[in-house]
This record gives structure tokens, C-alpha cells and sequence, in this order.
């Protein structure tokens, strides 16, 4: 019997988009019988996100309003983790990341890894970027690789696979609402998630507006550096903590 898995899609103003990438996914998942649930979250979006994702064949779950990447990947992981899935995939809406990729997630996660997060580097040429993001990401590669004690080459990839050993971390007060990235990378890390990386193939975005654009570029670097100066001192919520224990006991 194959594992109960969630794909998880965070979407905000996809219309267009979302609904070619959720039929892409329940085809696959029809040919390899990989036992997904494709659960799309719409971010209080303004258009017919919703309404496509759900004719496309997926679950919706709404936001009454826009509140952000982060939460929309929380409402996504609390959904999975209530209803008792093995594991969760990820991906976005707006057609950068490939379903044919996803056997590659499960693959690393049948394998016994916690964290398996798909790299745009490790094989072919990666989507054209700014020289901003390239930056970036180069620097927070670093940054996640020295912390994790791994090589990490893709630390704002939203393509990844987490173990339900994973999920119940992330079910939490703690839990970053707009960015989470190389924070939650070291997180994982430090509570002992086995993390793999693989390559994956990934494309520029076929529209809609990217959340790393413009002035938010400098606003996630400020963000990010400022997070990780704090993860020494972080604590959970214990209130939420012993929720958590006794959900999974």
C-alpha cells in the first residue's frame, strides 16, 4: 500500500497557471500510482485561483486574505498533519517546477531522508535570474551549508519533499510567514532531519508576479540575516509543543 502523500500548492493570483499544474500532478500521480492528494492553498487571491485549482481535480483550502508564502505552506502542512498523511511534496503554481520531478522527491524520501529539497544546480542550466538573486543565493548556500554541516546549492527552492517525521516539526507557532528558507533548513538540521538534496529541472515563471522582485529582494535579505542571527536563541511555543506531542502519541 503506497504512503498517503499531500502535494501541497501555495498559490496567490494563479489563475491560468494553477490548473495546468494541478493536472499535470493527478496525471502523473494516475500513471505511477504515487498516492497523492494534490492540496492546493489559495492566498486570499483575487481571481479564479480557487475556483481552477478545484475544477483541475485538487482540494482547496482558502485564506480569507493575502497573508503570505509562509502561511499559506503552514495551512498546507496543518492540513496534511490532521489528516493523518504519511509525507508532504511542495511545489508552486505557477508552472516552475516540473511534476515529472516529483518521483525524484519520493525517491529520497523512500530512502529514509526527512528533508529532501530539489536543486535547480545540480544538473543542466538552471532558469535565467538577476544578478541580485543570484547573489543571493549564493550567499545563503553558503550560509545553509556551514550550518547544516551539508552541501546545500538551492536554499530558496520551494520544491521539496518532508517525511512526516519532518511535518510534525513544522507544525508549530514557530513556523516563518513570508520567507521560509535556509532558517528552516537549519531547524531541520539541528533536530537531527536527515536532509538530502537532488537535482531537479525547473523553469522561468509562465507569469503572475515573483515574491522575490524589486525592493522585497532586499527586504528578504535583511529578513533572512536577521532570523538566522536569532535561531541560537529561538525556543518553541510550549503550549504548542505538548499540542504537538500529544497529536503524534
Amino acid at each position: 500500500m503506497p504512503s498517503r502523500t499531500a502535494l501541497v500548492i501555495p498559490a496567490y493570483c494563479e489563475a491560468g497557471r494553477v490548473g495546468d499544474v494541478v493536472r499535470q500532478a493527478l496525471q502523473l500521480d494516475r500513471e505511477l500510482r504515487l498516492g497523492l492528494e494534490v492540496v492546493v492553498v489559495d492566498d486570499g487571491s483575487d481571481d479564479a485561483t480557487a475556483q481552477e485549482a478545484r475544477v483541475a481535480g485538487a482540494t482547496v483550502v482558502s485564506h480569507p486574505y493575502n497573508l503570505g508564502y509562509g502561511v499559506s505552506l503552514h495551512t498546507g502542512y496543518c492540513y496534511a498533519f490532521r489528516n493523518g498523511f504519511d509525507r508532504v511534496l511542495q511545489m508552486d503554481a505557477d508552472g516552475q517546477h516540473e511534476a515529472a520531478m516529483l518521483p525524484n522527491l519520493i525517491a529520497a524520501l523512500d530512502d529514509g531522508a526527512d528533508v529532501v529539497l530539489g536543486s535547480r544546480y545540480l544538473e543542466g542550466e538552471p532558469p535565467a535570474s538577476t544578478l541580485s538573486r543570484r547573489v543571493g543565493t549564493a550567499l545563503f548556500a553558503w550560509i545553509a551549508t556551514r550550518f547544516t554541516g551539508m552541501r546545500i546549492t538551492d536554499p530558496t527552492s520551494g520544491f521539496q519533499g518532508l517525511s512526516g517525521r519532518a511535518l510534525g516539526r513544522l507544525v508549530s507557532d514557530g513556523f516563518p510567514e513570508d520567507y521560509p528558507d535556509t532558517d528552516v533548513l537549519i531547524e531541520h538540521a539541528r533536530s537531527g532531519m536527515k536532509l538530502v538534496e537532488v537535482p531537479v529541472r525547473m523553469h522561468s515563471r509562465r507569469g503572475g508576479l515573483s515574491m522575490h522582485r524589486g525592493a522585497r529582494i532586499a527586504y528578504y535579505g535583511y529578513k533572512m540575516l536577521l532570523t538566522l542571527l536569532l535561531l541560537p536563541v529561538r525556543r518553541p511555543s510550549p503550549l504548542r509543543q505538548r499540542d504537538t506531542v500529544a497529536r503524534t502519541t
